[in-house]
């Protein structure tokens, strides 16, 4: 039986945007085409975790965005950050939006997708009735041009690939997206349409509102 070909992340060399910083933690803006995490493979050693690293030895994941996402993250700078906000992000505290341009024109302005999620054969996700995880995507959209629309999403559950597999399933994909897209959406842009746009948690020091957001690029 053949053995696939192992995943190496292409090659980014955009930068990391450091958008705030202070003793506890960094927000910062990940580029597409970089990995939030190191790979197995030797050659997926470059990260938005290892390039930080250098700079703040103690740096943390809190989450993690999909390869070809961009947008604004938030990283824990000690255990005990990332302990406090990985538990507001399990407790579903933490609010996100994400701008994504999306194939065709949606017929409503607003609207929620509903459908529950589950591993499909890796590395891709499956809407599955019986084995999935309930997950719930709330959108708005906000312009529609030749072909797309611009749409703001606002995630209620944090599954893998949610809203690229989301969109895929009310006929509207994320334009870029290989995994879930059909030839014409992934072929229409060279990158991934989807931006963390927005993030508001609770400061685990200050007890302040952090709301967070990051320029979309497209």
């Amino acid at each position: 039986m053949p053995v696939s070909s192992p995943f190496i992340a292409p090659q980014c060399h955009d930068e990391i945007e450091i958008l705030y910083q202070d003793p506890h933690l960094l927000l910062i803006n990940k580029p597409s085409k970089l990995l939030s995490l190191s790979g197995k493979h030797p050659l997926n050693i470059d990260s938005v975790h290892h390039r930080l690293v250098k700079d703040f030895p103690s740096a943390l994941m809190v989450h993690r965005l999909d390869l070809g996402t961009s947008g604004i993250m938030v990283i824990a700078l000690n255990k005990q950050v990332n302990k406090d906000i990985c538990q507001q992000f399990a407790a579903r505290h933490v609010k996100k939006t994400y701008t994504a341009l999306l194939h065709g024109h949606i017929t409503h302005d607003t609207g929620n997708i509903d459908l529950p999620i589950a591993k499909g054969d890796f590395p891709l996700q499956k809407i599955c009735y019986q084995n999935g995880k309930q997950a719930s995507s709330d959108y708005v959209v906000q312009a529609r041009g030749e072909g797309v629309s611009r749409v703001i999403f606002t995630p209620r559950t944090g599954r893998t690939h949610q809203l690229r597999i989301h969109s895929r399933e009310i006929g509207h994909p994320i334009l870029g997206c290989d995994l879930y897209g059909t030839q014409a959406s992934h072929t229409l842009s060279k990158r991934l349409m989807l931006h963390a746009t927005t993030l508001e948690f609770t400061h685990p020091l200050t007890q302040e509102k952090v709301m967070a957001h990051c320029e979309c690029p497209f």
